[in-house]
Parts: structure tokens; sequence; C-alpha cells
């Protein structure tokens, strides 16, 4: 049990560094070298990714798990795809009204996994859920501008994502493979759909060409970097999802937030007002909450569960008790990543 918690706050650790890191490079090769074309940087990334996964499979770092490929090929396009309406709708919105489809993630992804796993969020989880994202709210969104095409990018790329983080965790359980072996997988399908969209995107949002751009050496110091971040990115991702679950993994997504923020305010002097300072403390009154509830609960869990192992232990000294069942000694399980994980953050 220790070592399964080390693992969990040590794939937490990974990500908030590796995503903070990645924020910090991306916005000097963008906002500084006017390096504009995230999409098409996505799939640098992913291809990276993919080539250093298989010098790791190469080096015997992790063992290749081949499962069905239409479930990876699925996943894999809908990851891509989702990625790809993220960037749409950050380009067809005002930067308030991005930061309100960031937090429609949460309850869409609550809504879908009752819905469809019969997964259950107790009260208290939904009450600190609902204060970080208050905090969010009124640290990161300033302006909500509505116009019809950025409110249907919004609504899908929420969609997608939300399917895209619930079949990281459930493909995990259900084919028992790792982070390390799913991600290997879908990878060449994921960087294959944005290299292939990336361009006409970028040219769309930005109006320019990707391929025309001057890459100076300068630039290109900062296009490494952070294809190199993000092979850290992308697996502490997978990591994330598959030890707790999608709605934690969000959690984790708005603490980066409010890291990103602090940071940019300390050392590069962004401006910061007293909204940023409230909404900061809010959002992490609520991760606090959160964290303390699962933990709780994750508790309370395990004490039921060895009180009926021991329950079961007790009633198999007894075998008639199957027999006039009609028992054969199998329990009757559901799926296993069916489970709600999220108590296990």
């Amino acid at each position: 049990m220790g070592d399964s918690k080390i693992g969990t706050v040590g794939a937490l650790s990974l990500s908030v560094v590796s995503s903070v890191s990645i924020v910090i490079c991306n916005k000097a090769l963008i906002s500084t070298l006017g390096f504009t074309f995230a999409t098409t940087l996505t799939s640098w990334h992913l291809l990276v990714t993919f080539c250093s996964l298989h010098v790791a499979l190469w080096m015997k770092l992790f063992e290749h798990k081949p499962f069905d490929p239409r479930a990876v090929m699925g996943f894999g396009i809908l990851n891509g795809i989702s990625i790809g309406l993220l960037n749409l709708s950050l380009g067809f919105n005002s930067v308030g009204f991005y930061q309100m489809t960031k937090l429609a993630i949460i309850p869409c992804t609550i809504l879908l996994e009752t819905l469809f796993f019969r997964k259950r969020f107790s009260r208290s989880i939904q009450f600190s859920l609902t204060i970080l994202l208050l905090g969010v709210g009124i640290a990161t969104v300033t302006d909500l501008q509505l116009n019809l095409l950025g409110s249907v990018l919004s609504l899908l790329a929420v969609f997608t994502t939300c399917i895209a983080q619930i079949m990281t965790n459930t493909i995990q359980k259900r084919f028992k493979v790792s982070s390390t072996q799913l991600l290997y997988q879908s990878c060449p399908y994921q960087a294959l759909t944005l290299f292939i969209v990336g361009p006409f995107l970028d040219g769309l949002l930005t109006n320019q060409n990707v391929f025309a751009f001057n890459y100076t050496p300068q630039v290109l110091v900062f296009i490494v970097l952070s294809c190199l971040i993000s092979v850290s990115v992308n697996f502490s991702t997978f990591l994330v999802i598959g030890k707790t679950s999608p709605v934690t993994y969000q959690v984790l997504g708005h603490l980066k937030t409010c890291l990103v923020l602090t940071f940019g305010y300390v050392l590069l002097h962004d401006p910061f007002n007293w909204r940023n300072i409230v909404g900061i403390l809010i959002a992490l009154v609520g991760m606090i909450l959160y964290s303390y509830f699962c933990s709780m609960e994750s508790q309370q869990k395990t004490a039921e569960s060895s009180t009926q192992l021991s329950q079961a232990k007790e009633s198999e000294s007894d075998p008639l008790i199957g027999v006039e069942n009609g028992s054969d000694g199998l329990a009757s399980k559901g799926p296993i990543w069916s489970s709600n994980k999220d108590l296990q953050a």
C-alpha cells in the first residue's frame, strides 16, 4: 500500500513539474519568438515521445503488450482530435471563455462516469470540486465573449477530452496494460492525426505557414527543449490517470494553472490583481479538501474490504453454504476498470 501511495505521489509530482516547465518553454516559444503553431508543435511532441519510448523498449525498460488494435487506433485518433479541438477552441474564443471550457471538463467527466460507469461521487467530493472550480473561475475567467462557432468547438472539445481521458483509465484496467504500454501503442495514431491536421489548423488560426517560418537557432533550441519536456508530460498524464482517475487528473490540471499564474507573477512580472490571488487561494482550499476527502474515503473503502475478506474466510469453514446457494466458488465480479479509482487518489 505504501509503495502504491509513493508511486501516485511521484506521478502527480512529475506531472506538475513537467507541465509547468513546458508551459514556460512554450510561452517563450510562442510569445517571445513568435512560433505560434501549437497543433503542429504538439504533433512533434508526440513523435519525439514515440521515438523515446521505442528506444526504451529496445533497452527493455518496459515490455511491449499488444492488445485490441481497433481500441488503440480509436483511442489514439480521438486523443489527437481532442487536442486539435482544444486549440481551435482557444483560437475562436476569448481566453476567458476558453478557461470556462476547461472548467466544464470536470462536471462533464463526472456526469459521463455516473451515467455510463455508475460511479458514485460523495457529497464531500462534489463540495470540494465546487470550491475548486469556483476558485479557478475567479482566478482565470476574465471575459465571456460568446460566438456560435466558438461555442460549438468548445462543446466538442470538452466532450472529446472527457471521453479520451475516461478511455485512458478504462483501457489500462480492461486490458491490464501499463501507462507506458498504452502510450507507446497510441502515440503513432495521435501524432499522425495532428501531423495531418496541424498545419491546416495552425494556418487557419494564425494566417501563417508553418513551413515558411524562419527557424533561427534559438527557435530550434526551444522546439527541441519543448519536445524533450513533452515526453515527461505525456508519460505522466497516462501515469496519473492510470493510477488515480480522470477527475483527479483534471484537479491536478487546475493546480498547474494556479502554479503557472503564480510563477508568471513572481518571475515574469505578469499582471496580477486581487481576483487572481483570491481565486488561487479558494482553489487551493478546494484541492486540499478534495485530497482529504479522497484519502478518508479510500481508507474507509480499504477497511470495508478487509472486513468483507475476513467474513469471507469465516464462511469458507462451512462449504455446505456455497453448495446450497448453487455457487461454484467463483465470485461474480464486475470489470475491474469500472471501480471508483477516484477514491484512491
